[in-house]
């Protein structure tokens, strides 16, 4: 997608500023710069290749040229928002659901934010946020959605079954028109973020409710619960094996279904 399609595209949408490239490291990296040097909020990163792309625990995003989406959003949080921000999380899963749902798919959210169709990966987000002391001065989310079969790495490759929207769909996708569905939900959602019916709406997306799950985390023994809900602060909410609640927060957590 050459840069003149994608800004036609988007133009009614109320972006910050758009910087598209043919090919970068990360659009994350390109973000996080950007956002240093005073850009606004909802600026926005796009690229058509990324040759370092990121995932959550510095796991590599593979994005061939012409077959994916990668795009960064720089998010500035209001004052009102910044009592919300782990909700920023699943923002990004939220709006590529909708676009996804908005096609006849059933999109499912792993928690916190990687989104699945027929239980394999289509869609990862990396959220980075930047503090000033105490306080946050932006959030970037990284949205990087496998489209065509292309995009798909080797099962080699992978630590998480995955696939392609144009392999489930039966069809092509124009990403263009998905990249814009995904931004106006975006849009949509980032506007609800501070009301009860964001959670809610994310809760109607997670993956695996009433299933039982594993949920590793760096030097703490894995444990073992059946998916109940999210938590109003976007935490997962599970039961544990001698009937009891506990609850996952955000951070380097990895989620299984057990099997």
């Amino acid at each position: 997608m050459n840069e003149n399609d994608i800004r036609k595209a988007i133009s009614n949408l109320p972006l910050g500023g758009i910087r598209t490239f043919e090919q970068v490291g990360s659009t994350n990296d390109v973000a996080l710069a950007w956002a240093a040097d005073g850009a606004p909020d909802l600026a926005m990163v796009y690229a058509d290749e990324q040759k370092s792309g990121r995932g959550r625990g510095n796991r590599r995003w593979f994005t061939p040229p012409g077959a994916a989406l990668a795009f960064s959003i720089i998010n500035r949080p209001s004052t009102a928002e910044e009592q919300s921000i782990p909700l920023f999380s699943g923002l990004g899963a939220m709006a590529v659901c909708e676009a996804l749902g908005s096609r006849g798919l059933h999109p499912e959210i792993k928690w916190p934010n990687d989104v699945l169709l027929d239980r394999q990966k289509v869609c990862g987000i990396l959220a980075e946020a930047v503090w000033t002391g105490e306080k946050v001065d932006c959030i970037i989310l990284g949205i990087g959605v496998n489209v065509n079969p292309a995009s798909v790495p080797s099962s080699e490759q992978l630590n998480y079954p995955a696939t392609c929207i144009e392999t489930v769909l039966g069809k092509s996708v124009d990403r263009l028109v998905l990249l814009r569905d995904i931004l106006q939900a975006l849009l949509y959602w980032r506007g609800l973020l501070t009301k009860d019916v964001f959670p809610a709406a994310w809760n109607k997306y997670l993956a695996f409710r009433g299933e039982q799950v594993e949920i590793r985390s760096e030097g703490v023994p894995p444990r073992v619960g059946m998916v109940d809900g999210l938590e109003r602060d976007g935490g997962l909410r599970l039961r544990s094996l001698d009937g009891q609640l506990f609850v996952a927060q955000f951070g380097e957590m990895q989620l299984r279904p057990v099997l």
